[in-house]
């Protein structure tokens, strides 16, 4: 009996558990098919929605608008706030991406200065950093050309001579002594296909531009100071591709290699026009103005320009903005390119007027001589004539092709009295 009456009991528990899960399996039926319930069910089929809402309905319902109406100015105040925000964070990031494009260099200098920092040393042994960074290389600049000086270049250095046919024997006399001391970087930048052509037939390294009219233009028909205006536009592409560049007129004997002479610690080292240790380095003129009385005398640092036909240009921000500020100015003046180039290296900051940040050297006249020292001074002192400048320049006289023969007479193939019949200066 006590077995019989467990089984039973069993069994209404199983019915139980049977109706319960068929129960829940109704409800999931009814609340699929009626979600809001079947008397709202019914209520939507019936006249009953056309009758009056009632105030309470009428009030929840406004209430319950006003408090998402709240809560929506809410948000759409804290959204103006965030929207303000990044439109001054835009603005404050538009004007130092303006002020690093203006600038150019100063976002550089900023970042030198955030870097890191440096207690001042003892006296006497403080020395301010005269070397710019060298530009990262960009060969999408000009890949032609990138390829050329990859194997023309030594050490990411390289002589460049601009020259047109109007310059073909000086320009031969230019290279000959080139090979001559046994200098391999270097490259003629052709202005026309005769030069081109000259200078593959002498196994000279030679670049010929890409068609382009505003400089093609000057190069077929350009006198002197018009193609050597031209050097400032095409250097900024060496510049740019990361090589250190000894820009050189073809006026100019070698006799050395300059590179073993290069200190390479300025932004631009060139050889100057001076003459002597005043002229060429600098000296402390003075002014007189007598109606001034006691104060007549006003004192002036004057230095004897640089030559814009033999410079070396270093890679770095400050020498990509003289190319820049010179082949500007020339484009719209009618000027002198070595002038302009001066000024631009040695103007300071003004009134309306910012100067250029860059370092400069000039060159040991004696080594990198011009014409005249040579042929004012140096012919004829007996200790001078026996010293070998690296270079000699023939700038300051027009007869320069018959000169650079007998420069290469006198210091090449000793002939003495090689220099003696040439006036000192032009007749």
């Amino acid at each position: 009996m006590g077995r019989r009456e467990s089984g039973l009991g069993s069994i209404r528990g199983s019915k139980l558990g049977i109706a319960i899960l068929i129960g829940i399996l109704l409800g999931c039926v009814f609340a699929f098919f009626f979600p809001h319930g079947l008397l709202l069910s019914s209520s939507s089929f019936s006249p009953s929605l056309n009758k009056p809402i009632s105030h309470s309905q009428v009030g929840s319902t406004l209430c319950e608008s006003s408090e998402r109406i709240n809560m929506l100015k809410s948000e759409f105040v804290s959204a103006s706030e965030k929207n303000a925000e990044l439109k001054r964070q835009i603005r404050q990031l538009t004007e130092r991406l303006q002020l690093a494009e203006h600038g150019k260099d100063q976002a550089q200098k900023q970042v030198l200065v955030l870097g890191e920092q440096h207690k001042a040393g003892h006296f006497g042994t403080v020395k301010g950093s005269r070397t710019s960074p060298t530009v990262v290389p960009d060969d999408s600049v000009n890949p032609r050309l990138s390829k050329i000086l990859e194997k023309v270049s030594v050490n990411k250095e390289v002589i460049v001579a601009l020259a047109n046919s109007n310059v073909k024997e000086m320009l031969e006399v230019w290279f000959t002594n080139i090979k001559r001391v046994g200098i391999p970087n270097f490259l003629v930048v052709a202005l026309d296909e005769d030069i081109a052509n000259f200078c593959r037939s002498n196994n000279v390294p030679v670049y010929k531009r890409d068609p382009d009219e505003g400089i093609d233009s000057v190069a077929r028909t350009g006198g002197n100071h018009a193609v050597s205006g031209l050097k400032f536009r095409i250097l900024r592409e060496f510049l740019q591709l990361g090589y250190s560049v000894l820009l050189s007129d073809v006026d100019i004997v070698y006799l050395q290699n300059p590179f073993n002479h290069l200190y390479r610690d300025s932004d631009v080292e060139s050889m100057t026009d001076g003459h002597n240790n005043m002229t060429a380095y600098g000296y402390n003129d003075v002014f007189d103005e007598p109606s001034m009385g006691w104060a007549r005398y006003a004192h002036t640092m004057r230095i004897w320009v640089y030559n814009s036909g033999f410079f070396y240009i270093r890679p770095t921000i400050p020498s990509i903005e003289l190319l820049d500020r010179v082949a500007g100015r020339l484009s719209k003046e009618s000027a002198w390119d070595q002038a302009v180039f001066n000024e631009e290296l040695f103007y300071p900051s003004h009134p309306g007027y910012d100067g250029l940040h860059a370092s400069r050297r000039t060159m040991d006249f004696y080594l990198f001589m011009n014409s005249k020292v040579l042929f004012k001074s140096v012919r004829k002192d007996a200790k001078l004539s026996k010293l070998k400048p690296v270079i000699i320049h023939v700038n300051y006289h027009p007869d320069k092709f018959p000169r650079m023969k007998a420069i290469v007479e006198y210091y090449v193939n000793g002939k003495q009295d090689a220099l003696k019949y040439f006036p000192d200066g032009s007749e």
